[in-house]
């Protein structure tokens, strides 16, 4: 008997049918979320090495600031503009050096943790399709062998000939299933992986942001009232 795949869907029942229509969906979901995050992730590293390597050559603080351009899109802007709203905020007000370099890192470390979560947004959909996409096709699976055992019992014939078409139309639920699975666990695990060194990267431009900032704080003395070291008229990077 020739395997045909799209006559044996046809053949199957209404929530076999079902099943793999969410199948389908969460295929296409899938894949369209992988190519997404794919050229998002790499285009976002990309940015955080291109920002931390000018950050790095700048010869003082405001031109390192100067330097990312005000660029939102990058994972380093947030990031930045944490820092520089904290810094200003506590320079104007005639805060400690101690507790300005303090506070500093404090909005560092929260600007990397706010990137990395808008950078990992969506993930969850991947893992959750990873980890249901074979249960939804064995529920599938399930539901069709029942129902060819149920024929059977009508037919009052247990020949192979009667038993096989059914059960391996019902199987096919279960391929499909890992046809789904499969691509989303590889992306998921991929995507974790470039999450990983983009924290690297942020990590890294949060050490070189507060080593700069201690910098300017021992080479400049803070005085009452004295404007911060930043562009704070720039908007971009206003709290």
């Amino acid at each position: 008997m020739e395997l045909d795949f799209f006559n044996m869907i046809f053949q199957a029942t209404l929530v076999a049918k079902l099943v793999l229509l969410l199948l389908l969906v969460l295929s296409v979901s899938s894949w369209t979320l992988i190519l997404y995050k794919y050229f998002s992730l790499s285009w976002a590293r990309k940015k955080a090495l291109a920002g931390l390597d000018r950050f790095t050559r700048a010869r003082d603080l405001r031109e390192a600031i100067q330097s990312l351009g005000g660029d939102d899109r990058s994972p380093l802007y947030h990031v930045a503009q944490q820092g520089v709203a904290e810094f200003n905020r506590l320079k104007e007000a005639g805060n400690s050096d101690h507790l300005v370099a303090d506070n500093v890192r404090r909005s560092l470390r929260q600007g990397v943790s706010e990137s990395l979560g808008q950078l990992s947004s969506s993930l969850s959909f991947l893992a959750t399709t990873a980890n249901t996409a074979p249960f939804i096709g064995l529920f599938g699976t399930v539901w069709g062998i029942l129902y060819s055992f149920h024929q059977i019992g009508l037919q009052k014939t247990a020949s192979l000939a009667a038993v096989a078409p059914g059960i391996s139309e019902a199987l096919v639920a279960t391929a499909v299933g890992l046809f789904v699975a499969i691509p989303a666990t590889v992306g998921y695990n991929l995507f974790l992986g470039m999450l990983s060194a983009i924290e690297s990267e942020l990590v890294n431009f949060a050490g070189v942001f507060l080593n700069r900032v201690q910098r300017e704080i021992a080479g400049q003395p803070a005085r009452r009232h004295e404007p911060g070291v930043f562009p704070a008229d720039d908007p971009a990077y206003r709290s």
